[in-house]
């Protein structure tokens, strides 16, 4: 069985975190919950988060300069800001999405977090692509392809 994705998600209220938690969880993955930037930043240094998923909007430390200060610590992470209020989507140009609360169904949430969890971890062995080997035939000098 394949290990759990981690996900750290950070939110101020604690009824929406618990909902993003919930949602998260029934769909297989590990969540880390943190009510505010400083704990997620905690969490964060510990090391094994495969995804942040943050609030844009929140007291000391906005979620922008959070993503920021984690992406010094590992910037391969993906992380999403998410926000309530259209407008901050300017603000949250430190993430690799954003997210507009209310405009996007958990459908769509939970795509784009699988498909970053995905990137994060590369292509499938399956999927890898293999080389091109060319070989010329003997009789003629045109190129002939054996495997792809």
């Amino acid at each position: 069985m394949r290990p759990k994705k981690t996900i750290l998600c950070v939110d101020d209220n604690e009824q929406t975190l618990s909902v993003r938690k919930f949602m998260l969880e029934t769909r297989g993955y590990r969540v880390l919950a943190a009510l505010g930037s400083e704990q997620a930043l905690e969490l964060f240094r510990d090391g094994g988060i495969d995804l942040v998923l943050s609030d844009l909007i929140m007291p000391y430390m906005d979620g922008n300069e959070l993503v920021r200060r984690m992406k010094e610590l590992a910037p391969e992470v993906p992380t999403i800001l998410i926000s309530g209020s259209v407008k901050a989507f300017d603000r949250a140009n430190r993430a690799d999405a954003f997210l507009p609360k209310g405009a996007c169904s958990p459908g769509e949430m939970l795509e784009r977090i699988r498909v970053m969890v995905a990137r994060k971890r590369g292509p499938k062995k399956g999927n890898a692509l293999r080389p091109l080997v060319v070989e010329h035939q003997a009789e003629t000098s045109d190129p002939v392809v054996v495997s792809v």
